[in-house]
């Protein structure tokens, strides 16, 4: 049965009454029929512009469960032990400074699966023995609730496992009923995927082929097929109602569904996309989708938008904002925000830095921790449910392959990192015992702290959380600024992040309105000085080397 105790009555606050409208509206527009698209979208954007939907204004923690902390000692990381650090993700006190003060956590694969990495599924309705039980999963939820954190889980709808008990009774048996829920050829196709690769498979028990997009241990599902549909639906319905799960990341969104030589954002794809948004928040009003989709076009992304999933990553965002980290030079960033900014609904694009499948960001900048923490302060300033890779915020390395992206978490000097009594599965990184979070957290310039820091700004200002960006010039010469003002009904606040090595002084910046500035946030040992020029123009006397500068614009 549904836990109730904390999911239901989150139902009852004021804050939720508009969403549970915004369900009762889906569902008349589900039974009204040809009517039922523009209804929808209408009712999927207005719920989507509630500045009280709780996903419009937070921090997610991206968590690898075998990477992060192992409670049992056998060398994985586990449910329990993820459960036994939820207070170092947030402890559940808005103005603690011992947690980082995420509300969500989104938990890569954690379904039963053939490979370390969880994406190729076997089981869509059961945890993983390695991670635990499914009660481990209805207890985490009910733990990360109490301290006001949400859980999404990662969804894997384009494929299932080779091994899944479906694709094996298909491949076995050409009658089988779930035949139809995957893609045949008699003959071997010529057609080459999206980076040239392979996706056509020689079946190891007859002459013929078989669909699978990414390779051939992952077979794609036929989403052309009624029952499939049905069936995934009825997953998501599962982890939802049975699992108290609170939404999902979608893995691998553009390639559902293939229409000929088309294999990716085809009409079929927003179609099939839009079913799951309509029904997850049917079932769960307060819930959250987002999508992966790395196609960095701004007009291929906001054919996803207003009523299909909520929200995307933005990874032209993410890749520019690592960018302008690297060379110091903000110009790329500030295009790829204009363009996001320009092209999709505030609120619903998602910047990040790194994930599970990118070399860390430490890594990519050099382990320069000056470098990392004006990415960090660019890319959390913005507007969003904002995502951080476990790790990134202490400065964790790792380049390909993949297992080494994805290594335990780096807790203390203690063996293993602490994070485990056993042989880790995956060997640490080298620099485990200079890096980590025990010593970061007793280090007041740490790059730990000043994610601490930065997330308990955003939380405790509505503008930062929520509020609309403009993109304003700074008038500096060197190209290594970046200026935007987050405008909220409480209050405006004012941006401007230095990716320079080198301190900047006398920023001259144009604000729409007249304004006195009050410094919110500055760096601790070099802190930033503003002054009045002329009516709507401000001075910034000195902003630090890869400094942020951030002001509550006051009337």
């Amino acid at each position: 049965m549904r836990e109730s105790s904390v999911v239901d009555r989150m139902a009852t606050r004021p804050e939720m009454i508009s969403v549970r409208r915004a369900a009762l509206g889906i569902l008349c527009a589900l039974i009204c029929g040809g009517c039922s698209r523009l209804v929808v979208a209408a009712v999927a954007t207005a719920r989507a512009s509630d500045p009280n939907v709780w996903w419009r204004n937070g921090v997610c923690y991206e968590v690898f469960v075998r990477s992060f902390y192992d409670s049992d000692g056998d060398g994985i990381g586990d449910l329990r032990g993820l459960t036994a650090r939820l207070d170092y993700i947030n402890d559940g006190n808005p103005a603690s400074k011992r947690s980082l003060g995420a509300n969500c956590i989104w938990l890569m694969p954690i379904d039963k699966s053939m490979s370390y990495h969880g994406y190729d599924v076997v089981d869509y309705y059961h945890v993983d023995p390695h991670y635990g039980t499914d009660d481990d999963f209805r207890n985490l939820v009910r733990e990360a609730h109490r301290r006001g954190i949400h859980v999404i889980v990662d969804f894997v709808p384009n494929h299932s496992s080779s091994e899944h008990p479906f694709f094996q009774q298909a491949l076995r048996d050409p009658a089988s009923p779930y035949r139809s829920w995957y893609r045949w050829s008699n003959t071997k196709q010529s057609q080459l995927g999206p980076w040239g690769q392979e996706i056509w498979h020689k079946s190891p028990l007859r002459d013929e082929y078989y669909y699978g997009l990414f390779w051939g241990g992952m077979p794609d599902l036929n989403y052309q097929t009624a029952a499939v549909v049905d069936e995934m639906l009825k997953v998501t319905k599962y982890w939802l109602s049975e699992m108290t799960a609170d939404g999902f990341r979608f893995d691998a969104i553009p390639y559902l569904v293939e229409e000929g030589a088309e294999l990716q954002h085809t009409p079929a794809t927003h179609e099939i996309l839009r079913r799951f948004g309509n029904s997850i928040r049917a079932v769960s009003p307060q819930s959250f989708t987002i999508g992966e989709m790395s196609d960095q076009s701004p007009q291929i992304m906001a054919s996803y938008y207003p009523d299909q999933l909520d929200a995307y990553f933005a990874f032209g965002v993410a890749f520019a904002t690592v960018e302008a980290a690297k060379s110091g030079k903000a110009a790329d960033f500030i295009r790829a925000v204009s363009d996001a900014n320009t092209a999709f609904p505030v609120g619903r694009w998602s910047p990040f830095l790194t994930n599970h499948d990118h070399v860390r960001i430490m890594t990519q900048l050099g382990n320069d921790f000056g470098k990392a923490r004006s990415a960090a302060s660019a890319m959390l300033m913005l507007p969003g449910m904002a995502f951080v890779y476990y790790g990134e915020e202490i400065g964790m390395l790792g380049d390909k392959p993949d297992e080494t992206i994805r290594n335990p978490m780096q807790w203390s000097e203690d063996a293993n990192g602490g994070f485990t009594t056993g042989k880790p599965w995956e060997e640490l990184q080298p620099d485990w015992r200079s890096k980590n979070v025990f010593m970061q957290d007793r280090e007041g310039g740490s790059l730990l702290i000043h994610y601490r820091r930065l997330i308990r700004l955003r939380n405790s200002h509505p503008a930062l959380s929520r509020g609309q960006l403009t993109l304003l010039e700074t008038g500096d010469a060197t190209g290594s600024t970046a200026a935007w003002l987050r405008t909220a009904p409480a209050e405006d606040a004012l941006v401007v992040v230095n990716f320079g090595d080198h301190a900047i002084t006398d920023l001259s910046i144009t604000l729409p309105r007249v304004a006195h500035p009050e410094v919110l946030y500055s760096d601790v040992l070099d802190r930033c000085r503003a002054s009045i020029v002329a009516d709507r123009r401000i001075r910034l006397d000195r902003l630090a080397s890869h400094g942020l500068c951030v002001m509550r614009m006051k009337s």
